[in-house]
């Protein structure tokens, strides 16, 4: 099962997967109906999660019914447990919206929703993150995770976010980490999407991202808080969960 999941992800663009996942999904709850974890955005539970990953396959970590990864689930719980976000209205910026998270958050009465993607079919604007067409000022929140990584300036789309977010507003801006790394790896020269792959962790990430990358966020001008919320929770939840022991949530604001 595990070589298969590698196979399908190498193998078949992004988009198909995900309209394919929607039929097979029926299945995987049924096949892996359990009770040793939980998927905390739906509340169900499983057996186990299924594998994931482009280069190395982790186990257990694809939620069966959402197709959420560690870093979707350790959100949730930390926007559920820590913040008022279920609650209070506010105009909500969602950057390539996550499968896990795109029919929630439309469905909730709070929100004011917005999505945005430069390729996504189901993004409502389609936009480059470089040069957003988004008033300054004008979102309260934003989520943006998974994307600087492929962004060649993302020095410039980080100073966008910037902008289009009201002062006191919160930004989520989640990316592949590598805390062993005291400092951001790229290398332009590394074209081939093999070695890409191999060297970057998937074909079309531009950099691994180090410790640095808070301090990055800091000197554009957000106020970063790198917040290790699974040191809140017990070794049995991170585990219950399938959350990424010692994953840093960047949460960032803009200054009033």
């Amino acid at each position: 099962m595990k070589k298969i999941f590698q196979v399908l992800l190498n193998l078949f663009p992004r988009p198909f997967l995900i309209q394919m996942s929607l039929i097979v999904k029926p299945v995987l709850i049924l096949v892996y109906k359990g009770t040793a974890y939980k998927d905390p955005i739906d509340g169900k539970t499983f057996s186990k999660f299924l594998p994931y990953g482009y280069e190395t396959q982790r186990p257990n970590v694809l939620g069966p019914s959402t197709l959420s990864l560690e870093r979707h689930r350790l959100l949730w719980l930390y926007l559920q447990r820590k913040t008022d976000f279920f609650t209070r209205p506010q105009k909500l910026l969602h950057f390539a919206p996550e499968q896990a998270f795109f029919k929630r958050f439309k469905d909730m009465e709070n929100l004011e929703y917005t999505t945005t993607d430069l390729n996504s079919p189901i993004a409502d604007v389609k936009a480059d993150i470089c040069d957003l067409p988004f008033e300054t000022d004008f979102f309260d929140t934003l989520i943006c995770n998974h994307v600087l990584e492929h962004i060649k300036d993302d020095s410039q789309a980080i100073k966008e976010l910037l902008r289009v977010l009201k002062p006191g507003g919160m930004a989520i801006l989640q990316i592949p980490q590598d805390l062993s790394r005291a400092t951001t790896f790229e290398d332009d020269s590394i074209t081939d999407s093999k070695d890409r792959s191999r060297i970057f962790g998937q074909y079309d990430h531009l950099r691994i991202y180090g410790r640095d990358y808070f301090d990055k966020l800091r000197e554009i001008g957000f106020q970063v808080k790198e917040v290790d919320f699974t040191s809140e929770l017990t070794e049995e939840e991170v585990d219950y969960f399938r959350l990424s022991q010692g994953e840093l949530l960047p949460i960032c604001f803009k200054p009033s």
